[in-house]
């Protein structure tokens, strides 16, 4: 049985309540277990980066503690968000979509001004957010193309990115258009993966293997806590849909990247 048919499955036999809270034990589980027993500490460095986000809100909860270090370093770091965030989790109709757009990039400058990145620093590539993975040759390649631009420009020693299986799509497919981006542009950068869905969605080594986890880092942002959260909190539309016990596991004192 793939994993998608069994998610899906203990999705149809699981009521909703019951569900999230076997998430968030298992979530907690998998990251509590990854910070104190399979991860080796990574120490801040000084390298320029840039963020990949499929939408404005996965910045700052996988890395915002990375970022805001790094600017009260004086490191420079550009975000990129890849989609328009216009779906969410619920269908839209075009005016509300619309809205639902400006209000959510509008969030993401708020959100990034408390990390220390001014907004010359942020880029939006507009496409359609839940169709990431199903974009046309062309515009698919156009968006390499745009990746590989800023690529060039900034030339960042670091790039953060969803993890590859990260249980969303257009996470996955934001991790394949910068990876094929990268090598476009030809440039030496160290790549690092984010999880925002992996603990939450895959139950225990159906995506995470050994393997996997044996790559595992973890940076330390207690001094930077207070000021992720205060981002995090820029994010009022997202934080009304999403489940607390999802969010609770942005909060801690530790970011997690796993790298190949």
């Amino acid at each position: 049985m793939s994993m998608k048919i069994f998610l899906r499955f203990i999705r149809k036999i699981v009521p909703n309540i019951l569900l999230e809270k076997i998430q968030s034990i298992h979530s907690n589980f998998l990251s509590k277990w990854i910070l104190h027993r399979g991860s080796h500490i990574r120490e801040l460095s000084h390298k320029s980066a840039m963020v990949f986000s499929p939408h404005q809100d996965d910045e700052t909860l996988g890395c915002g503690g990375t970022i805001a270090l790094k600017r009260e370093h004086g490191i420079p770091v550009t975000v990129v968000f890849l989609t328009d965030g216009g779906q969410g989790f619920v269908d839209l109709d075009s005016h509300a979509q619309g809205k639902i757009i400006q209000t959510r990039k509008q969030e993401a400058v708020t959100a990034l001004e408390v990390l220390g990145v001014k907004e010359s620093s942020i880029h939006f590539l507009d496409k359609p957010d839940g169709k990431l993975q199903f974009l046309a040759r062309e515009e698919r390649q156009k968006t390499i193309q745009q990746v590989t631009e800023l690529l060039k420009i900034h030339q960042p020693g670091e790039v953060y990115v969803p993890h590859r299986q990260d249980c969303h799509k257009d996470h996955e497919a934001t991790y394949k258009i910068v990876k094929e981006a990268i090598a476009q542009a030809k440039i030496e950068s160290e790549l690092l993966q984010y999880p925002i869905w992996l603990f939450w969605e895959a139950p225990l080594f159906l995506k995470l293997k050994l393997k996997d986890i044996a790559s595992a880092s973890r940076l330390k942002i207690t001094s930077v806590r207070d000021k992720k959260h205060k981002a995090m909190s820029s994010y009022s539309s997202q934080l009304e849909i999403l489940p607390p016990a999802f969010v609770n596991l942005f909060l801690r004192s530790d970011e997690i990247f796993f790298t190949e």
